[in-house]
């Protein structure tokens, strides 16, 4: 937008800086928006580096064109050259005729004085703060940019790639929060990883954070959790190729199942989607082999059926195999680097020969077969080792002796980072080829190789899994001076008798996880609950440990300190910090935002360890409260994601 008095459209000049003061900034603001406006980068330099940084960057350009103003209009190219679509367009007075923009739609605002118009000002921010906020809401529909529409096969850039050194502060806020999502993923800590990714600066960055936390998700297997995020990631770039992999992997688990309502053709049309995008992605077609793969098994695994059965039923469905060697194959020819899929073909070709009895693939085989080899020998990643080892030890099996089975698969253990799944993925296709018979003596030795590779390993459990998880959130007691009660302290031992009936009917004990605040009131009372019934506890909290106790411990009484720090000496651990943990909210969030942080980081903690774990136990009157953040928040947050909520209502007790 101009800076300043520029004359307007009628020749009466107009101050812009009101405009962007009283129109702009408080719409952005109420459409949860932080508006920045080029002048405020005040810094040596060329200023056009940083501009060009943040009208690629930026979630939404505002763009006032009322009057024709070079600058703007060079700028507003830029952003239609950069990004496919967050844009507003703005006019004050009058629309522009300009042609490239001609038909866009335009949010007009009235001038008056020399700025915006007091007597329709109100009306002009809520039209501008919803057109706003139908622009954000839509960010993943139709292009807006006639640049993208015109061109449609234009790829927009890769704001990674363009990284501009000289817009410093920005780069410097974004490593330090990558750094804090690396060290979430590292530790396992998902729920961490998620409120990160919603504190993100910019869409770019939440994208690729939530598609981050659903392939963490993915990993240990909270497929449903995985999908909410991997969504959430696509809405925003919906051309994201991992995010797609990772939604379509989820997909294909949750139907392989049964959960959800996820079925196999739901996975399927989602891969055959992708491959009209990128016909020679040999990773989509290899998903796609392991649906179809999946559905061949799962017509003859069935729980009733004989060996001899199964072997039938396998024979039978061979239109089913046959797909899914034709997709493994078109991903190994797509990738001959790809040894994935060259060795679910070959095998699957050999099994096809094995329940057929002819030699109908025995020149693929053998064409494709030196070649996956190669590929495998020549894997150089570290993180690949295993996988490429034991690809090796997949052709003994097809091809080998039990000797040379036995010593392959031993040099693909070698290079396992303690990593069961990893064995377990090998093993449960050794046990397939074992329920159909195939080459009999070399999946025995393979499948002994495992087994006591795996003993070596922790056994699951050793790394403590919740039976259930239970979430609290309650009213603290009320102070001296509220003038509304709403948790008295005469009704201290009445709600601790209703917790503790509400967890004793719930069957909390030794197994069960509890999470709550620590806060004096309903969660010392839930947590002195739960420790007596032998659950374990662990505390979430929004300050550093003697700021929270200050702000909501010992604000109704020093006798609420002594019993924090006698439930804070049966914790499983120290109460964690949200601002050491996560580090400190974001330069945009008012101090409200702490206790609206500490619900999330509680209830997505909850939620990784499995949505159908989770109760949430709430000791609350039913209404809002003082601020941002109390339970009537974690209420409809958990109540949109589980159904398993029990409220406890203070006006009963």
């Amino acid at each position: 937008m101009p800076f300043g008095e520029k004359p307007g459209p009628d020749g009466v000049p107009v101050d812009f800086n009101r405009v962007y003061r009283d129109l702009i900034k408080p719409a952005l603001a109420q459409a949860g928006l932080t508006a920045f406006r080029a002048d405020e980068e005040l810094r040596a330099g060329d200023i056009r580096v940083d501009m060009f940084q943040e009208l690629l960057i930026a979630d939404l350009v505002v763009v006032d064109i009322t009057i024709d103003n070079p600058n703007v209009w060079y700028e507003l190219g830029v952003r239609h050259a950069l990004r496919a679509r967050g844009v507003v367009l703005l006019s004050g007075g009058r629309s522009s005729k300009a042609f490239d923009v001609y038909t866009d739609r335009k949010q007009r605002y009235s001038l008056a004085g020399g700025g915006p118009d007091p007597a329709t000002l109100n009306a002009d921010i809520e039209a501008l703060r919803d057109m706003v906020v139908a622009t954000m809401e839509s960010w993943h529909g139709r292009r807006t940019s006639p640049v993208y529409q015109l061109i449609p096969s234009l790829v927009e850039p890769d704001w990674r790639s363009l990284r501009i050194g000289s817009f410093r502060e920005f780069w410097e806020a974004y490593e330090g929060w990558e750094q804090r999502v690396v060290r979430a993923r590292r530790r396992g800590y998902v729920g961490d990883m998620l409120v990160l990714a919603d504190e993100a600066p910019v869409a770019a960055f939440r994208a690729d954070a939530w598609i981050r936390a659903g392939r963490a998700l993915r990993r240990i297997e909270r497929f449903d959790f995985a999908l909410e995020q991997l969504d959430k990631g696509l809405a925003i770039e919906p051309s994201n190729r991992d995010g797609l992999r990772e939604k379509g992997i989820c997909l294909q688990r949750l139907a392989k199942a049964g959960a959800n309502g996820v079925t196999a053709d739901m996975a399927r049309d989602h891969y055959r989607a992708m491959l009209q995008q990128v016909p020679d992605d040999a990773e989509v077609w290899a998903l796609l082999g392991r649906v179809e793969k999946d559905a061949w098994v799962t017509s003859w695994r069935l729980p009733t059926s004989t060996a001899e059965q199964k072997l039938d039923d396998a024979r039978y469905e061979d239109a089913l195999l046959r797909t899914a060697i034709e997709c493994y194959e078109k991903a190994y020819r797509a990738d001959p680097k790809h040894y994935y899929s060259g060795i679910n073909a070959i095998g699957l070709m050999a099994i096809y020969q094995y329940l057929d009895g002819g030699d109908v693939y025995q020149d693929r085989i053998e064409m494709i077969t030196g070649a996956v080899r190669f590929a495998a020998e020549c894997e150089e990643r570290v993180e690949h080792r295993f996988w490429a080892r034991a690809t090796l030890g997949d052709l003994e099996v097809l091809f080998g002796s039990p000797r040379s089975v036995e010593r392959a698969y031993k040099a693909a253990i070698a290079d396992n980072q303690d990593s069961r799944f990893a064995l377990e993925s090998v093993r449960s296709q050794l046990e397939m080829l074992q329920e159909l018979g195939f080459a009999r003596e070399n999946v025995a030795t393979a499948l002994r190789v495992f087994e006591r590779a795996m003993r070596r390993l922790p056994v699951p459990g050793e790394e403590w899994q919740p039976r259930r998880v239970f979430l609290f959130s309650g009213h603290m007691v009320d102070t001296p001076e509220r003038e509304a009660p709403r948790f008295p302290e005469d009704r201290v031992g009445a709600a601790a008798e209703q917790i503790d009936e509400l967890l004793r009917g719930l069957g909390v004990g030794a197994g069960d996880l509890a999470l709550t605040q620590g806060a004096c009131g309903g969660d010392l009372l839930f947590t002195e609950s739960c420790q007596a019934m032998g659950a374990r506890v662990d505390w979430l909290q929004p300050f550093d440990e003697p700021e929270f106790i200050q702000r909501s411990v010992v604000r109704c009484g020093e006798h609420w300190r002594a019993r924090y720090l006698a439930a804070r000496q049966a914790l499983h651990g120290a109460p964690l910090s949200a601002p050491q943990v996560l580090g400190p909210p974001p330069d945009y969030t008012d101090q409200g935002y702490a206790y609206e942080r500490c619900n999330l980081w509680l209830l997505y903690t909850a939620l990784a360890w499995g949505i159908e774990k989770v109760h949430f136990v709430c000791l609350w009157n039913g209404a809002g409260g003082d601020g941002r953040g109390g339970t009537a928040h974690m209420y409809h947050e958990v109540a949109q994601r589980t159904g398993q909520v029990h409220w406890i209502d203070t006006r009963t007790i």
